[in-house]
């Protein structure tokens, strides 16, 4: 990918949040006021974005579990002034991770009927704001032709896709992955499409934000009111980022923001480190009869102390987010166990950022 002197932006963001017990596990305190600016009308002008996911562009299910949360984050960039641009899976694609394609073709499929309510969120954009689901197929995609993964997306976009249908040649200033329709805390983190999809971002050098957003409380449904806004903060706190040249390729932001549904106001973010406990698992144990298949059965974990589920993370994304809080967390592509980004030198200024002159919801 051709390099550029302008800075990039990549907002990225799958299980939904079980019930965790977070007692023991004692939460940073935060400063609640803080001074800020009067903000711009639009404080994202002329920033180029690439808007992603992995719950796909399709926005058709009840539950909005398959993409509504894209065009509530677009419909926000948009109004603070930036240029986006859509490339996602085809199809529901979560928990690929960092999955790529080896072989074969990707085919663009503009959407011309954007969902109810958010055809006119981008009118006037320079590159148009086109939605495009990518899928796996030398032919028009189709109701049943397979999708690309959430890495794919973005590799092409950054690689191909963006200077072919958009004229970005020199890329975006920004790609974004998410909302995704329930959080991507702890172990799950490993599993998550929308966080894959800000680690490719970053292989290629560009920033990267991945933005997930809680469910109701049965964990089933995932309510316009969440995406909404996750994704108004999610937009201030981008601007702020760049206001304060806080954003960087070296890691991806990992952003988890709660249930505020039945009308409870998220608190304050917190910088937090991605847990090790586990908030849902993947069992197999389920055998059909006495033959070699075995049912993918997703297990709900009960957190109880000394099992495999329990949080031991003092400062864990998923205990901040079970208690209200926006959870920022970074997140690298390099997994060498202790290393250090950057000798930590922009990960302390962007902490400082976030406990101490972040938006608040």
């Amino acid at each position: 990918m051709p390099t550029t002197s302008r800075s990039r932006i990549v907002l990225a963001t799958t299980a939904a949040l079980a019930s965790l017990t977070a007692a023991a596990h004692a939460l940073p305190q935060t400063t609640e006021t803080a001074t800020h600016a009067e903000p711009s009308a639009e404080p994202l002008a002329g920033l180029r974005v690439l808007l992603s996911n992995d719950d796909s562009m399709q926005a058709a299910k009840a539950s909005h579990a398959d993409g509504l949360g894209l065009y509530e984050m677009r419909k926000a960039l948009c109004a603070a002034g930036a240029d986006v641009v859509v490339m996602a899976p085809w199809q529901v694609q979560s928990g690929k991770g960092t999955a790529v394609t080896n072989g074969g073709a990707l085919t663009l499929a503009r959407r011309t009927r954007l969902p109810a309510g958010y055809e006119n969120d981008c009118t006037g954009a320079p590159s148009g704001s086109p939605v495009y689901g990518v899928c796996l197929s030398d032919d028009a995609c189709g109701a049943g032709t397979p999708s690309a993964t959430p890495a794919d997306t973005v590799k092409f976009a950054l690689r191909s896709g963006l200077a072919a249908k958009a004229g970005w040649a020199d890329g975006p200033d920004v790609v974004v992955t998410g909302i995704n329709s329930g959080p991507n805390v702890s172990a799950q983190v490993n599993d998550s499409g929308t966080v894959g999809a800000a680690v490719a971002a970053i292989d290629d050098g560009v920033p990267a934000l991945a933005f997930s957003s809680s469910g109701d409380s049965t964990n089933t449904d995932f309510p316009v009111a969440n995406y909404r806004a996750n994704a108004e903060f999610g937009t201030r706190l981008l601007a702020g980022m760049r206001e304060r040249s806080l954003l960087t390729g070296k890691f991806a932001v990992k952003v988890d923001y709660p249930d505020v549904s039945t009308g409870r106001r998220a608190k304050a973010p917190l910088w937090t480190d991605v847990g090790h406990g586990k908030v849902v698992w993947h069992d197999y144990a389920a055998r059909r009869g006495s033959g070699d298949t075995f049912d993918i059965v997703p297990g709900v974990c009960a957190d109880r102390p000394g099992d495999s589920c329990t949080e031991t993370v003092r400062r864990a994304d998923s205990t901040a987010l079970l208690s209200g809080h926006v959870a920022v967390a970074p997140v690298t592509a390099d997994r060498t166990y202790g290393a250090t980004v950057d000798g930590g030198k922009n990960l302390r200024k962007l902490k400082h950022y976030v406990e101490h002159d972040a938006p608040r919801p």
